[in-house]
């Protein structure tokens, strides 16, 4: 009994592995670079995501931040990128933005995390600077004024030398 039970823990284990698609492989190697980047989970078919492009609020930040790295990563769409849509809003051609998809299908056994970190909500949008995650936006649609915000804000040096300890 005891060997069965091993058995499948041992299953159910495996079977919550999965190995990196090359797209988060590559999304995993770019972020380390010590720029700010910008990873955005979203999917064509996903009504926020659209809305977001409509707006024209991503073809704004894209330009108004050249020195940033944009990475538009479709999820839960069978492994077709988006391009067609990004193109349609003039997103896809811009000297700072790559585009790739994960292979994984829209329903059933979607992912549910994506370079070590939880993807339960598309669109869903991340900041990262030398690799470490700054920003998380997982709610849906961004507001891209707090977006701004969060990109100047990571030109910052964060630390806490010189202020209180708070244990005295």
């Amino acid at each position: 009994m005891k060997r069965i039970v091993v058995f499948l823990l041992l299953l159910a284990a495996a079977g919550s592995m999965r190995a990196e698609s090359p797209a988060e492989q590559a999304i995993v190697q770019a972020i380390k670079s010590p720029e700010t980047s910008v990873v955005h989970l979203w999917a064509p078919w996903c009504s926020n995501c659209q809305a977001e492009l409509k707006s024209g609020g991503w073809l704004k930040a894209v330009k108004q931040n050249p020195q940033v790295k944009f990475y538009f990563v479709s999820v839960w769409n069978n492994g077709d990128d988006g391009r067609a849509m990004l193109k349609k809003y003039e997103v896809a051609d811009q000297p700072n933005v790559t585009i790739s998809a994960d292979p994984g299908p829209r329903t059933g056994n979607k992912i549910k995390q994506f370079a070590g970190l939880p993807l339960s909500w598309i669109p869903t949008t991340w900041v990262f600077v030398g690799g470490n995650l700054r920003y998380a936006l997982n709610y849906g649609e961004v507001r891209f004024p707090v977006l701004q915000q969060f990109l100047e804000d990571s030109k910052s040096e964060w630390s806490h030398k010189g202020e209180a300890s708070g244990t005295e």
